[in-house]
């Protein structure tokens, strides 16, 4: 499968979609001419719809294209770099009426593969030398994986303690790792960007907009799922940035304007109770806002700030934003244990949303909760236990001063000068 088979005509602002932008390059601080100093309006790929092949979504067609997301290329930004093979995850029923799309099969056990297949894929279409991500763990550990696969370096700023499977993904990556603090993680990026040319794969903006080719490569879980089940009554994703919220649910618009299928379904965010920037954004009837964290054990969707996208998908598809508390989190993953399913902590996070829900799943139809990670992802997978009985975490190293000169130092002791 070729770059050539994309059908990507150019980035449509979401704070105005009468305003379109070249495809290239990716605006990755949003767009430029609607968002303001307290707002950052994302972009969305838009394509050449009516050119879409019939036979797209035919199960023989599908089985006859590329693996991994490539088999959807024609609805895909370009794809000039290889892949791994990511996507093609298990849909399993955990119960009566609900299935688990579970995103651990994925090559770096994430659903983040599905982004950096595409972001990585941008960053050597625009010549960039690398790419550099801040990061929690998973899309740190996936970025790494498709920058190493492109030919490409990759810089990611990391918190001082990362999960042990994370910690052992970057470095066999080869990745280079700069532990900062996590309020200086966006303005260092900015500078790496713009002092050594690295291509930005998470976001760079006051509100959170983020790459605009990587939520595509998230609606790929929409078109499998529809493949295989049609279109369920309701979708409970873990949320933090709600870029994989939102991927899910173009994807199934996409089926709808094709003419695939008549419905959406409802869209239900599910972010830690501790924060929860979408879910105070639909309370204030805002496009998107920023909250105060407070301490979660479901560390990877917590985020203080949120998204115009994750409002938008919530909001037009009369969905909702649930909050959940470690307590449901962990009940949710035990129960997705019993049926085989080993979850990270954050990715319980959506069947922890269905069963806060009163009418359980009264909803005409199944329903489907995505588990982003795999239980190895987390803080204390692997990790022994001290004499005072906590767990011991695998770390990156002491976080460094947040500045330019140290970075750069480390950066071109890595070969990284610009």
């Amino acid at each position: 499968m070729t770059a050539g088979d994309s059908l990507a005509t150019v980035q449509r602002s979401m704070g105005d979609p009468s305003l379109v932008h070249p495809l290239w390059p990716p605006l990755t601080q949003g767009c430029p001419s609607t968002s303001t100093a307290e707002l950052a309006y994302p972009v969305e790929v838009d394509y050449a719809y009516d050119q879409a092949g019939p036979g797209l979504f035919a199960p023989a067609a599908a089985a006859a294209r590329s693996t991994g997301i490539d088999r959807w290329a024609p609805l895909l930004p370009p794809l000039g770099t290889p892949g791994l093979g990511e996507g093609h995850t298990p849909l399993v029923p955990v119960a009566d009426g609900v299935y688990v799309k579970d995103e651990s099969r994925n090559p770096t056990w994430s659903h983040k593969d599905r982004l950096n297949r595409c972001t990585v894929a941008a960053a050597a279409a625009v010549g960039a030398p690398g790419v550099v991500v801040a990061s929690s763990g998973n899309h740190g550990a996936s970025a790494a994986a498709y920058a190493a696969r492109a030919g490409l370096r990759c810089v990611v700023l990391a918190p001082a303690a990362l999960p042990a499977a994370a910690d052992a993904f970057l470095h066999a990556y080869g990745a280079v790792v700069l532990p900062v603090a996590q309020e200086a993680r966006w303005p260092l990026m900015r500078q790496i960007v713009d002092r050594l040319g690295l291509h930005p794969v998470s976001n760079l903006t006051v509100t959170h907009t983020g790459h605009p080719f990587g939520p595509e490569g998230y609606k790929t879980i929409a078109y499998e799922i529809f493949t295989e089940m049609g279109v369920p009554a309701a979708v409970f994703v873990p949320t933090g940035y709600g870029e994989c919220l939102f991927g899910v649910w173009k994807g199934f618009t996409e089926l709808r304007r094709l003419g695939l299928s008549a419905t959406v379904p409802r869209m239900f965010a599910c972010e830690p109770a501790a924060g929860g920037p979408l879910a105070a954004a639909v309370r204030q009837g805002l496009p998107a806002t920023r909250v105060t964290c407070g301490p979660t054990d479901a560390y990877s969707i917590a985020c203080p700030v949120g998204s115009y996208r994750g409002v938008r998908a919530v909001r037009e598809s009369g969905g909702g934003a649930l909050l959940v508390t470690d307590r449901q989190v962990r009940e949710a993953r035990e129960e997705l244990a019993r049926q085989g399913i080993w979850a990270e902590l954050s990715s319980a996070a959506s069947l922890a949303g269905l069963r806060s829900l009163p009418e359980g799943n009264a909803y005409g139809g199944p329903v489907v909760c995505v588990s982003t990670s795999s239980g190895f992802k987390d803080r204390t997978a692997g990790a022994g236990a001290t004499a005072s009985g906590a767990s011991e975490v695998s770390g990156v190293s002491e976080v460094i001063e947040p500045t330019w000169e140290e970075a750069y130092r480390r950066l071109r002791a890595a070969g990284l000068d610009g």
